[in-house]
């Protein structure tokens, strides 16, 4: 006899502390759950929000991960990353503390410091396993240089919003990565 598991959707990554999400937060959330989404996960993009994605996702039951996103590494200060690693080890114990994220590089907007990118996201890849949690990734024309760190570093979690081609995805894939497509995709 085969037992099938009932399926369970996980949106992995819901900037639901983003202040366009104000007046709505908790419709947000609830039209998620009654469309049958049963977790949702709040990725931090900075310092500065690793305390509001970690009270709203207890507050309304969901998970968070906490990192620096590549598009706020250019105003982030070197010793956020101190910051981030004091906040994991201070959240080691809390269920809903589920991911470092959201991080990674982003090589699609222009005038974004690579290098510093690339230190950035070395730095939170060594955290993650560190700490033993997977990692969130922001793709954006950048799956090579994410896969030459992962190979230094290994790692598994999402490559969010994946648009890469197939020998990438399948690399991804053969690192213990989910691929997470969005909008534009579905």
């Amino acid at each position: 006899m085969t037992t099938i598991l009932p399926l369970m959707w996980i949106d992995s990554h819901c900037h639901l502390d983003a202040p366009e999400f104000e007046g709505d937060r908790d419709a947000v959330i609830a039209r998620a759950r009654a469309a049958g989404v049963a977790m949702q996960v709040i990725p931090a993009v900075d310092v500065a929000s690793f305390d509001r994605v970690r009270r709203l996702a207890h507050a309304a039951q969901l998970s968070y991960a906490l990192g620096i996103h590549p598009l706020f590494v250019d105003r982030s200060a070197d010793d956020d990353l101190d910051k981030l690693a004091d906040a994991l080890h201070a959240g080691k114990d809390d269920p809903r503390l589920v991911a470092v994220g959201e991080i990674g590089l982003d090589h699609l907007i222009p005038g974004l410091n690579r290098e510093r990118q690339d230190r950035f996201y070395a730095a939170q890849l060594k955290l993650a396993r560190a700490h033993a949690l997977p990692v969130i990734l922001h793709v954006r024309r950048s799956a090579d240089g994410l896969l030459k760190h992962l190979r230094r570093v290994p790692v598994s979690g999402i490559a969010h919003a994946f648009n890469g081609s197939d020998q990438q995805a399948q690399a991804f894939v053969s690192r213990g990565f989910k691929l997470g497509f969005g909008g534009a995709m579905t």
